[in-house]
């Protein structure tokens, strides 16, 4: 039997998904609210209790933008302390293509808009960025790093 207070001890990052979703020089980014400020994101967001991080990086970029995705390859998993909300971060970062656009499909709630923006104009936009995450998985992905999406495996849970 598990002892609830050992189980309050162990420690817990936050588990997040992202998706790097490019069209010739322009990457698919979001600006959001974010604590009462303006900032900018890849589509991104928490991983669902029951959810693969498959699942939930197609999901966020849908909720965030309006466009479904085909996950391509893993670019990477980062891990950070936010400096938002000085918690433990582990960043599942995604290359995706994008397949269609429901422009009629409301955003998530504190997303402002989805633009596609040129690496420059995502570099410029500096202490406006969410994380150092965002540029990290840029420049991953256009150094080539590029991991297949059978490196992660998930087993569902089981129906009792």
């Amino acid at each position: 039997m598990t002892d609830p207070a050992a189980s309050a001890a162990v420690w817990r990052p936050h588990v997040t998904v992202a998706c790097v979703v490019a069209d010739g020089d322009r990457y698919l980014m979001v600006e959001e609210e974010v604590s009462g400020r303006l900032a900018w994101n890849q589509p991104a967001g928490h991983l669902d209790d029951g959810e693969s991080l498959f699942a939930a990086a197609m999901r966020e970029t849908l909720e965030e933008t309006g466009w479904a995705v085909e996950l391509q390859h893993l670019i990477g998993v980062h891990q950070w302390r936010s400096s938002e909300h000085g918690d433990a971060v582990i960043r599942f970062s995604f290359a995706a293509r994008a397949v269609a656009h429901d422009v009629a499909r409301p955003l998530d709630t504190g997303i402002r808009r989805a633009v596609w923006l040129t690496r420059g104009e995502i570099a410029a936009l500096a202490d406006r960025l969410r994380s150092p995450l965002v540029l990290l998985s840029i420049d991953a992905w256009l150094a080539g790093q590029r991991l297949p999406l059978d490196s992660l495996s998930w087993l569902p849970d089981r129906a009792a």
